[in-house]
């Protein structure tokens, strides 16, 4: 299963440790549009007559965004980036706290109303936590959801509240205490959470701060919902059953059996006596928590129900899913309209006055009309059905053709996002990488400076790969995937220095030709250059004041620990970045990595803020930026002969073996009192070009 910044191998066995991994995103656009799928989203309406309501999205491309209201209008003000993977679930706690889960196990808090700042980071879930739930009145309780089978209660205002232990000696407290007793602390009114950039605040978990563990569920947990003063909590998962709890302290009210799969969403009404449940079998059924019993069933969709909305009063539901489509329901007389379809499946819904927001697969947010203060005036268009109780009357009705025609063609607006990649193929030159998005667009990216080079539009990606083909070989120097909707290069060592070129192949002006530059090196020092530059203003200012000379080494001392590491020679240990390694600042990569401490983090290069040392960073990505080391490489070198070209008339010479290193220039063969092309008949290894620079490729051992 998929995990970006793995934190490697921390046991005590004899194998050897897995290095972390260092992760850049590439992305072609400014940022101000999602390029994957919504996964959730949240209204914060104004509290003043004249000010702006807010739209916050969450994104499968690890962030979320935050989307001023206008009349028929939408403009993106901030962009919440620090997840290093998909956004599940978010939930606005009190006027300006805003809750994220996502698939790299974490919660983190945000200040709603900022630049992006993530307030505080919360580590208890062992896997994905893929939902969440908000008290409307008790702004302070949240509870959280996963795979792992864990549901915690958290009272966001003790935990994000600072106490006087250290923060690295409270993450260990944290963490090692998981599975104790609970700290029922006393829920209160919202404290201003104060704002960081930092990466060790943002990484610093909960403070001594134990959420309730709320325990009982042998399976996933895929939603959770609860009543308006928190005193009520619901959650339902592939275990097909909906479990009542009190969030208090954890204690199971019932199991409500019915659901014949999945379930994938759940409303509670605010006093707490109405459960609404939609399930992967198409249904929606509605609860009686009262009577612990099912009181209506509703069969509406033809497949699974991914998200629910009701009214204010509980009266209407608005239904979506797989089926790609919008239901209206009458809870009391089982009418039911059909709203609209998407292209896309269905997975999120959110009322904001009469109109209704629908997230989808696709990156785009759209606004159709709802009526949600009113949702009987719809009904008055005509074409609504009676909802069945069984769940395949609506799927046989829909195979019999008759499926009812929807209210609305259009959306009132819509929020644009960019096409997800879809398709990727790393060239065989190991510096390009060819994708194609959802819309059928086919690019070409240079991954060593993180921009598109062609935009190709919509042609086949097959024929434009064979057209790119090039007979030449680069070691497999770095990976990619788009599981983020967008292009990630994942960087491990020590596979990562394995690649070469000559200055003069890449166009490096001002250096000789001859000169070897490790591909990887100068990718991290385009990725780190801001980075580097206010490191040295910072140290700069540092030693100005203290009246202290800076060496430039200071992790002299760390890296001696490694006894494997050496220093390339052919290579200044300067800031110098070569143009094929420049990133572009108008739309910056984000690196996700992690260091010795706090987790995997995620920040766009331009944002790094020469704060981050070796708790944040792998210890062989500094040594490689600072003290120009890379890994150790075996001096072996590749023998070979030298034949004629078939038909040459060419005299045989007698000399004896060649030798050359894994990479050689062909003029340095041709220069040795040759002035011919040679077929160079090689044991054990394959010669794969012939242009200006002759690569060996090794297909035994080194000879």
């Amino acid at each position: 299963m998929h995990r970006v910044g793995s934190a490697g191998n921390n046991t005590n066995s004899n194998r050897p440790r897995k290095e972390k991994r260092l992760t850049y995103v590439l992305n072609d656009t400014a940022d101000t549009k999602h390029c994957a799928g919504i996964n959730c989203l949240a209204v914060l309406k104004s509290s003043a007559s004249d000010g702006c309501d807010y739209l916050f999205t969450g994104s499968r491309d690890g962030t979320l965004k935050r989307w001023a209201l206008g009349e028929n209008a939408a403009t993106c003000s901030a962009t919440f980036e620090s997840h290093v993977d998909w956004v599940n679930d978010t939930v606005i706690a009190g006027d300006s706290t805003l809750v994220s889960c996502s698939s790299d196990t974490t919660l983190k808090t945000w200040n709603c109303l900022s630049e992006g700042t993530c307030t505080r980071t919360f580590r208890q879930h062992s896997d994905y936590v893929t939902c969440l739930a908000a008290a409307e009145k008790n702004t302070n309780v949240v509870a959280s959801g996963g795979l792992g089978g864990e549901v915690f209660v958290w009272d966001i205002e003790a935990a994000v509240t600072p106490v006087s232990k250290s923060s690295d000696v409270v993450e260990d407290d944290c963490s090692n205490s998981m599975n104790g007793s609970a700290n029922l602390l006393p829920i209160s009114s919202p404290r201003t959470i104060s704002s960081s950039n930092s990466i060790r605040t943002h990484t610093t978990q909960c403070h001594g701060y134990v959420p309730i563990a709320v325990k009982g569920h042998k399976e996933s947990v895929y939603a959770l919902a609860m009543n308006g003063s928190g005193s009520l909590l619901v959650s339902g998962g592939t275990e097909k059953v909906v479990r009542v709890w009190d969030p208090r302290t954890g204690s199971k009210n019932m199991k409500l059996r019915g659901h014949a799969d999945n379930i994938r969403a759940l409303l509670l009404d605010s006093t707490g006596r109405y459960c609404l449940s939609g399930s992967s079998d198409s249904m929606i059924r509605l609860w009686d928590l009262g009577q612990q019993r099912c009181v209506h069933s509703y069969a509406v969709h033809t497949d699974s129900v991914w998200a629910l909305a009701s009214t204010p009063t509980f009266s209407h539901v608005y239904s979506g899913g797989r089926d790609l489509s919008l239901y209206l329901t009458d809870l009391t007389t089982r009418e039911s309209l059909l709203l609209c379809t998407k292209e896309q499946p269905i997975l999120q819904l959110a009322l904001h006055d009469d109109s209704i927001w629908v997230a989808t697969t696709d990156s785009s947010v759209c606004r159709w009309l709802a009526e949600g203060r009113t949702p009987q005036n719809v009904f008055q268009r005509g074409g609504s059905f009676l909802a069945g109780n069984l769940s395949f009357s609506r799927a046989r009705v829909s195979l019999e053709g008759s499926t009812p025609a929807p209210v609305y063609k259009e959306p009132i607006f819509t929020i644009p996002g960019t096409p997800a990649i879809v398709q990727h193929e790393i060239l065989n030159n190991r510096r390009h990488v060819l994708t194609k998005d959802a819309a059928g667009s086919v690019k070409l990216w240079e991954i060593t400076r993180g921009v598109v080079i062609e935009d190709y539009g919509q042609v086949s990606f097959d024929k434009k790969k064979e057209q790119l083909f090039e007979m030449v070989s680069i070691p497999a120097w770095f990976t990619a995937d788009t599981r983020l909707g967008c292009l990630s290069v994942h960087l491990d060592t020590p596979q990562c220095f394995t690649a070469e070129m000559y200055s003069v192949d890449l166009n490096i002006t001002g250096k000789p030709e001859d000169d070897k530059v490790n591909l990887a090196r100068e990718t991290l020092k385009g990725l780190l250059v801001h980075w580097l530059a206010k490191r040295r203003q910072r140290h700069g200012t540092q030693a100005s004041a203290n009246g202290d000379v800076v060496s430039g080494k200071d992790m002299t001392a760390r890296s001696s620990a490694h006894s494997r590491i050496e220093v390339d020679g052919n290579a200044e240990n300067d800031s110098l970045v070569y143009p094929p390694f420049e990133f572009s600042t108008v739309s910056p990569p984000s690196i996700i990595t992690e260091g010795s401490q706090g987790g995997p983090w995620r920040k766009k290069i331009t944002e790094l803020d020469a704060t981050e040392d070796e708790k944040d960073f792998p210890s062989w990505v500094l040594d490689c930026v600072l003290n120009n080391r890379l890994p150790p490489r075996e001096k072996t070198k590749c023998s070979f002969y030298l034949h004629p070209c078939e038909g040459s008339a060419v005299q045989i010479l007698t000399q004896g073996k060649l030798s050359a290193p894994r990479i050689l220039r062909m003029h340095k063969v041709t220069n040795s009192g040759m002035r011919c092309w040679w077929v160079a008949y090689l044991k054990m290894i394959y010669v794969v070009s012939f242009s200006r620079t002759l690569t060996l490729i090794l297909m035994g051992s080194w000879l």
